[in-house]
């Protein structure tokens, strides 16, 4: 009896832990994807999004793309058009701010989020991690969260070189079918970018297991978040 009752109180516990991204009883999901990179957003949340869309296909999206030049333009509206095909609405920003020089355009990008306030009232944001040690990114997360004050807000993670995985404590299980076409759309989408020794599947796939583990996912696989502030 003893066993039985401590199963229950676990089974309990497991079940307090889940939240539910549901659309809005009297209207769509409506979500803003912000990405400093063309492949940002997809690396990042690509797997989340390709399931949101599938469960709320009347979901409203625009996604952004801060910095963004010459052949990587193309790269970035092909990719978006992929995963945003389930979307009932989907708006597709890709700007030109200069890679590697966002912290020295600040006041421009100020400007442009103040604007894109204007434009957009999401429900649901993806933006990249405060902790992210590439300038550009922490810089759009700052912006982000300054700009956006009553919102939920995903951080999200993008494996590179810097070795700047985080702790997430927001994790969204994804099957197996969904975690293919998410690599496979980035494959596909983004050539340039193919002779990155980070920029191969098995790097993609590494990253949705391990998350998929802390989960304890039932399909094996997630995409992992930080979370820092959230109203039930």
């Amino acid at each position: 009896m003893k066993v039985k009752k401590l199963r229950q109180a676990e089974k309990a516990r497991e079940d307090m832990q889940k939240f539910e991204l549901s659309a809005k009883k009297n209207g769509p999901l409506r979500i803003l994807c912000l990405g400093a990179h063309s492949d940002d957003i997809e690396i990042g949340c690509g797997g989340t999004m390709l399931r949101l869309l599938a469960e709320h296909p009347a979901s409203d999206v625009r996604w952004v793309v801060l910095g963004s030049s010459g052949r990587r333009n193309g790269e970035a509206a092909a990719s978006a058009k992929k995963f945003l095909a389930g979307a009932k609405r989907r708006v597709i920003d890709i700007e030109g701010f200069e890679d590697g020089f966002f912290p020295f355009c600040g006041a421009d990008l100020k400007k442009f989020f103040e604007k894109l306030k204007k434009r957009a009232s999401p429900d649901l944001i993806f933006t990249h991690s405060r902790h992210d040690l590439h300038q550009d990114h922490r810089l759009v997360s700052e912006l982000t969260w300054q700009t956006f004050r009553d919102h939920l807000i995903l951080e999200y993670e993008v494996v590179k070189y810097d070795g700047d995985l985080g702790s997430p404590n927001f994790y969204v299980p994804l099957s197996a079918p969904v975690c293919k076409k998410k690599i496979d759309y980035l494959m596909s989408s983004f050539p340039s970018q193919k002779n990155r020794d980070w920029f191969t599947p098995d790097a993609f796939l590494s990253i949705l297991r391990i998350r998929g583990i802390e989960a304890r996912a039932a399909e094996k696989y997630a995409e992992a978040f930080t979370c820092r502030k959230i109203v039930v």
